[in-house]
């Protein structure tokens, strides 16, 4: 199976007309994010067979120029504050400094699924397109890739993406959980928790080739 083909049965389900509808007149009536072309792009960015690793984010940022449909990863100068701390944690987890661009699709490449349970917003307001439906198809993103019968590790920062747990059982698979990258949270366990070595020491002890976390 293929996400084009996972998409597929889910548009054929009455909660995603529904929310299309709300979607495709959000996006015509206001300025929202990312572009509607980038929405799935988690999805075509990193094969479903190819995921080695899952970064759950909240809802893209909401500002003009940052979200391209990966959690987290921006196009722009001008860093979120989340992402910035992100990049400080993988500098001190793994010894190296880090450029720090902002686009991550160079993690996407190599099997980071940058998936954000919510997969668009409106321009200036944060979460303005929860419990739209968005996330009755990324759960079941998740169910599916509970089910694959490979080596998979879930990065999971804050008690939003936490939540996904129950849907994770599968003995082949990793969870790491810590406090959210923000501002607000990073300082209670987020920094020093050390996810892209614990990610790397699973994948290498699983005869999997590790993720190269900082772009040469």
């Amino acid at each position: 199976m293929e996400w084009l083909d996972f998409i597929e049965e889910e548009k054929e389900k009455d909660y995603y007309e529904k929310l299309m509808n709300i979607i495709v007149d959000e996006y015509a009536n206001n300025l929202c994010h990312p572009r509607y072309d980038q929405i799935y792009n988690a999805f075509f960015q990193t094969k479903l067979n190819d995921v080695k690793v899952v970064i759950l984010g909240q809802d893209p940022y909401h500002e003009i120029g940052q979200a391209h449909g990966l959690a987290f990863s921006v196009l722009c100068k001008k860093l979120p504050p989340s992402l910035v701390n992100i990049y400080k944690e993988m500098s001190s987890d793994l010894g190296q400094e880090v450029n720090q661009n902002g686009d991550l699709t160079y993690l996407a490449k190599q099997g980071v699924l940058l998936l954000n349970t919510v997969l668009s917003v409106r321009n200036g307001d944060a979460n303005s397109h929860k419990k739209l439906g968005w996330e009755i198809f990324t759960d079941n993103a998740i169910k599916l890739l509970n089910s694959l019968d490979q080596p998979i590790v879930y990065i999971l920062w804050g008690a939003p993406a936490q939540s996904k747990i129950k849907y994770l059982n599968n003995p082949k698979h990793l969870i790491i959980t810590s406090a959210h990258p923000s501002p607000l949270s990073s300082y209670r366990g987020f920094f020093g928790s050390k996810p892209f070595s614990k990610t790397n020491e699973f994948l290498r002890n699983n005869g999997v080739e590790e993720i190269k976390w900082i772009k040469a």
